[in-house]
C-alpha cells in the first residue's frame, strides 16, 4: 500500500518522507498492541490481548510464539538492564520478566485496591519506570472484565515495593500512551478519552508538574491517542484518527501515516530505526521513515 501520507506541513517531508508505504509483514490477529524492537538482537515483540498471545516476528523466521498465555499483555519496554517490562491487563499489574524467566510484580495496588490495568510504560535512563493506567483492561474483549477499584485513571512511578507505586497525576480521562522528551526534562502523555496530548515537566524528584495540554489529534479516520513514541529530532509520534499523528517539537501537525486499519500502537526499529513496526487492529505493518526514532534497546 503506497502513498498512505497526509500532509498538513511541508516539514512532513524532511521528517517522514515525500512517498512512504505500508508493508504488511502479518495479519490474522485479533487485537495487536505493545510492539517493542530489540536492537542487538534484531527482532520484535507485540501482544494479541484477545488472544492472549505475545508473539515474536523476525525478518528470517517470521511470527513465532513468545509466550501464551501472557496475561493479556499490552505494553512492553526494557529496562536499563535489558529485562523485559509488561503491562497486564488480565492481572492488574506491571511485571518485569527476570533473566531466569520467572516474573517479579512491580506494581499491582494503590491503598490496598487494584491498579485498573497497565496500559504502557516507558523508562528513564535512571531507571525509573513510568506507566498509564486507564480502564481498558476490564473490558470484555481487550481484558479481563471486573469492577474498578479506584475511582480514578492515573499516572505513576514505580516505588520501593509492588504495593506502593507512586501516583503522580490523576486528573486524566483515559492516560494511555507516554514518551519522554530528548532530554528527559518533560513527560508527554495522551489521553485517549479526550484526544489530546499533555506536556508535563519533570521535577528533580521524578514527579511530574504543570501539566497542559500541548496538541491534539484531529482528522478523519477510526482511532484516537494510544500509542506515542519520540524521534531522534524531537518529533513525536502518536496514535490517531486515521493513523499515526506526526507533530514537530512546537506541537504542530506536520501530517499523518494513514494506514488500512485502526493503529493501537507502534516503535522504531531496524538497524537504523527508519522502520515504523505497526500494530494496527488484525495485522503488523512496517513503514519506513526519513528521520531515525529512537530506540527502546539501551544495554
Amino acid at each position: 500500500m503506497s502513498d498512505i501520507i497526509e500532509v498538513r506541513d511541508p516539514r512532513f517531508e524532511t521528517v517522514v518522507g515525500r512517498s512512504v508505504a505500508a508493508e504488511t509483514l502479518a495479519g490474522g490477529f485479533l487485537f495487536t498492541e505493545g510492539p517493542l524492537w530489540h536492537g542487538r538482537d534484531r527482532y520484535l515483540l507485540f501482544s494479541d490481548m484477545p488472544g492472549d498471545h505475545m508473539r515474536k516476528w523476525t525478518a528470517a523466521d517470521g511470527i513465532a510464539t513468545f509466550r501464551k498465555p501472557c496475561a493479556q499483555s499490552n505494553g512492553l519496554t526494557w529496562d536499563r538492564r535489558g529485562r523485559l517490562v509488561v503491562c497486564q491487563h488480565a492481572t492488574s499489574t506491571l511485571t518485569r520478566t527476570e533473566s531466569d524467566g520467572t516474573s517479579t510484580v512491580l506494581a499491582s495496588h494503590h491503598q490496598g485496591k487494584e491498579l485498573n490495568s497497565p496500559n504502557d510504560v516507558v523508562v528513564k535512563s535512571d531507571g525509573a519506570i513510568y506507566f498509564t493506567d486507564p480502564t481498558y483492561g476490564r473490558l470484555e474483549y481487550y481484558g479481563n472484565p471486573r469492577p474498578l477499584q479506584l475511582d480514578f485513571r492515573g499516572v505513576w512511578r514505580v516505588g520501593a515495593d509492588a504495593r506502593t507505586p507512586v501516583l503522580l497525576t490523576d486528573d486524566f480521562g483515559q492516560p494511555n500512551g507516554l514518551c519522554f522528551s530528548l532530554d528527559e526534562r518533560q513527560l508527554f502523555v495522551n489521553d485517549t478519552e479526550r484526544k489530546h496530548i499533555r506536556r508535563f515537566e519533570v521535577t528533580a524528584d521524578g514527579g511530574l508538574a504543570d501539566g497542559r495540554v500541548w496538541a491534539e489529534t484531529t482528522g478523519a479516520g477510526k482511532g484516537a491517542p494510544d500509542g506515542m513514541k519520540i524521534d531522534s529530532a524531537g518529533n513525536i509520534y502518536c496514535c490517531g484518527p486515521g493513523g499515526i499523528h506526526v507533530f514537530a517539537a512546537d506541537a504542530a501537525c506536520l501530517g499523518v501515516i494513514r494506514l488500512p486499519e485502526a493503529v493501537a500502537n507502534f516503535c522504531f526499529g531496524d538497524d537504523d530505526l527508519r522502520s515504523l513496526y505497526v500494530t494496527a487492529s488484525t495485522s503488523l505493518y512496517r513503514v519506513r521513515v526519513a528521520t531515525p526514532g529512537t530506540a527502546q534497546w539501551q544495554c
